[in-house]
């Protein structure tokens, strides 16, 4: 029973440093072609400003420029494992906005432009709002804790 609880504790505090590590090269990669047209797919400031204006959505260049800098700050934050709750946040608040408004008319697969894609960056942000970083990142390195863990949380620090 003690070696199941000890892979328990070892899963919970290392799962979201796999989700962050996944999620943080994602979004790094699409913060950089959205913002300087590096990699796959990339369109720069100015492409991702027509499509923004295509969808019919007020002041294109200026949402362009949040969505891309956010992508590409908090993909790096979530890579170093910090402020991972705010990051996180912003990128769920983000992907659940492009799920809404530019992917659910298109259905549920991705392949024909639909929600799968984005509802899954979502959620696995949401998770890392609800989890924190994990067990390794710069916040517990340099704090020698997780920051802003909230009030009621029934999480303890260990110490030793």
């Amino acid at each position: 029973m003690a070696t199941s609880n000890a892979l328990e504790r070892t899963g919970t505090r290392w799962n979201p440093v796999v989700l962050r590590l996944a999620l943080g090269i994602v979004f790094v990669v699409s913060g950089l072609g959205k913002v300087l047209g590096i990699g796959p797919k990339a369109s720069g400031i100015a492409g991702f400003t027509d499509t923004l204006a295509g969808l019919g959505l007020p002041f294109p260049t200026l949402f362009a420029w949040i969505v891309g800098l956010v992508e590409l700050a908090g993909g790096v934050l979530l890579l170093a494992g910090l402020f991972t709750r705010y990051a996180a946040g912003l990128l769920a608040v983000i992907m659940a906005v492009a799920t809404v408004l530019v992917h659910l008319p298109y259905g549920f697969v991705a392949g024909d432009g639909g929600i799968e894609y984005t509802l899954v960056l979502t959620l696995v942000s949401l998770s890392l709002v609800l989890s924190g970083p994990g067990a390794c990142s710069l916040e517990r390195y340099l704090f020698d804790e997780e920051l802003f863990v909230p009030a009621d949380s029934s999480r303890r620090q260990q110490t030793g």
